[in-house]
């Protein structure tokens, strides 16, 4: 099909190829007239009022589409589980969350797609929570119609895969180590552990084993193999993850892993954190004191990735640096601002 341009008078019969907003400011209304209502001498009135002297009607073209059937192609195409689409409206749809999780972008299709031109696809960065509900991204369609085959070239831009994943975040197995002698012999209350808990709260998470240690490796390492034993999902050791002489959970974790993928991360505060994974890919994280006194830090980064079960990668972690200095607001606006982003 394609767009008349048609005065409102001329247009008594014919159906509108488009929604006719109703603007009030301050207020979201519902369109005077939605596409495909059939103009009526009784409509003209109300057209001109709303400053529409002039209206778009379909006439039939081959290989066109309009902007709300295209957009819900779209939708198609970039979608996948745990998400749907809210209600099309002037060629743009809304992709909300089926589920609390962590969103996954597909940077290289999202762009192929965007240089086609004629459509846009918006999303939240990629690799962050999500919960139910929120708007994950939005698709639009500029042109009031646009060719079919531009619709073909964005399928086939997506090939391999959607553009847009959330992976659920899922009941996860807690193993939590505290390092310190200081903490071991009494000498100081462990004020590390609570932090953790109330960050684990938030999720659906069970800490199955607490074990408290000294600055030994050999106990430091057979507590962490006591919590594999019990099948944890992740492992958590607070402290000790300085430069210091007396500091060695760094080295129990690479003890204990296989596989190191950072000890050192681009993000501050939280620059010391240590990431491991076990030849099962279980995770342990080395968390540096900084996570005893910030609101926030690299761990609340890396933490919706571990219990989604999304592998995190060197170069995850290298790419916090632009964006990975907090600004440490008087009250704590994570993820909302630029902190960590890529």
């Amino acid at each position: 099909m394609l767009m008349k341009e048609m005065c409102v008078q001329d247009a008594v019969g014919q159906n509108l190829c488009h929604d006719v907003p109703r603007i009030v400011r301050g207020q979201k209304l519902d369109p005077l007239f939605r596409r495909g209502h059939v103009v009526t001498r009784e409509d003209v009135q109300p057209l001109l009022d709303s400053g529409n002297a002039n209206v778009f009607i379909w006439e039939p073209s081959p290989g066109m589409l309009h902007e709300n059937e295209a957009a819900a192609m779209l939708y198609g195409i970039c979608r996948s589980e745990y998400m749907h689409a809210a209600e099309i409206e002037e060629g743009m749809v809304q992709l909300i969350a089926d589920t609390d999780g962590v969103l996954l972008v597909e940077r290289d299709r999202l762009n192929a797609i965007n240089a086609l031109g004629e459509i846009v696809v918006a999303s939240r960065h990629g690799k962050t929570p999500v919960r139910k509900g929120d708007v994950i991204a939005g698709i639009r369609v500029v042109p009031l119609a646009i060719r079919k085959d531009k619709i073909d070239l964005a399928r086939g831009a997506a090939l391999g895969g959607p553009v847009f994943r959330i992976c659920p975040f899922r009941h996860r197995r807690i193993g939590i180590m505290t390092t310190g002698s200081e903490v071991f012999r009494g000498r100081a209350e462990d004020q590390f552990t609570p932090v953790v808990e109330k960050k684990l709260a938030e999720y659906d998470t069970e800490v199955v084993l607490h074990k408290v240690t000294d600055d030994n490796i050999s106990i430091q390492i057979h507590a962490m193999q006591q919590m594999l034993e019990k099948h944890v999902d992740l492992i958590i050791c607070t402290g000790g993850m300085s430069v210091s002489a007396d500091d060695r959970t760094p080295h129990s974790i690479r003890v204990v892993s296989d596989r190191v993928v950072a000890y050192g991360v681009p993000a501050i505060p939280g620059a010391m954190f240590m990431l491991a994974y076990t030849g099962e890919d279980i995770p342990i994280v080395g968390l540096p004191s900084c996570v005893m006194f910030s609101n926030r830090t690299v761990f609340d980064l890396v933490l919706p990735l571990l219990l989604a079960g999304v592998p995190v990668t060197e170069q995850d972690l290298m790419l916090m640096g632009e964006g990975g200095m907090c600004l440490n607001c008087k009250t704590c606006v994570f993820p909302n601002c630029g902190f960590g982003k890529h």
